[in-house]
């Protein structure tokens, strides 16, 4: 039983990034998504300004659709760590591994529960990831101001947006910031992967082992069908045999009698 809840644990831990992996996914279709709507926006002289403004709304939409994936959760979990700026480490690290004690998930994978071997799943920052320094993506065309109120810090441009009033528009964006964006998200991705791939060996190493103490354990209970049916068939004629022996004395008192 104690293997069967540590199969279903890394099976849960399996499931968790999965659904963390496919929201990751749609999370780069909404920046390919927004890209687009750059290009469509400032850089074809065709398009209206009614084209123009029904581009700059989606894109605003888009930005507070973002930040609403990164509160998801699975089984009351939140699949990604809520921080919005890199913390120590490299960049590729911080958005990935976080201290935090609630940034990551712990996944049991031997008989002793807690006392014995675990996963660390670590959820990945997906705000973080979000968050481009943006000092020299900046849209030099328009000037953008990347210091105001709508920046997580001094120099930094966030795809998410918790309220309207922290969305960027089009023409304060330049498309470099989209490609470091979906640079970050194929960098979470891959880190996931990588996590699943853990877990399938874990998965497969408890399978085995479980499979190997079944075999055992039939060992030790199981009956030996060819010893016993040879067993009864010898207890059946020595049975019959008496029972003969039996049958036998006693005619011979009524052969005396007669």
């Amino acid at each position: 039983s104690r293997l069967t809840g540590a199969r279903n644990n890394v099976q849960n831990g399996t499931s968790f990034l999965e659904v963390q992996d496919g929201v990751l996914d749609g999370v780069g279709k909404i920046v390919t998504r927004m890209s687009e709507l750059k290009g469509l926006g400032s850089q074809d002289p065709m398009k209206s300004s009614q084209d123009i403004e029904s581009y700059n709304l989606e894109f605003r939409d888009l930005q507070r659709q973002l930040y609403d994936m990164s509160q998801m959760t699975f089984n009351g979990v939140s699949l990604f760590a809520n921080y919005s700026s890199p913390e120590t480490g490299s960049p590729t690290e911080s958005i990935f591994r976080s201290e935090g004690t609630n940034n990551t998930v712990s996944i049991h994978t031997s008989t002793q529960g807690s006392e014995g071997s675990k996963i660390s799943l670590h959820k990945a920052a997906m705000l973080a990831a979000l968050t481009i320094e943006a000092d020299d993506l900046r849209d030099t065309n328009k000037d953008a101001n990347f210091t105001d109120a709508k920046t997580t810090g001094d120099t930094k441009f966030s795809f998410a947006a918790k309220e309207s009033a922290d969305t960027w528009d089009l023409d304060e964006v330049s498309m470099g910031v989209f490609q470091q964006a979906l640079e970050n998200i194929s960098f979470l991705r891959a880190q996931v992967g990588g996590q699943m791939s853990r877990l399938s060996f874990a998965a497969d190493t408890l399978s085995i082992q479980q499979t190997n103490i079944r075999a055992a354990l039939g060992r030790i209970e199981d009956v030996d069908i060819a010893e016993e049916s040879s067993n009864l068939s010898k207890y059946s004629i020595l049975t019959q045999a008496a029972a003969s022996m039996l049958t036998q004395a006693n005619s011979t008192n009524d052969v005396a009698l007669m």
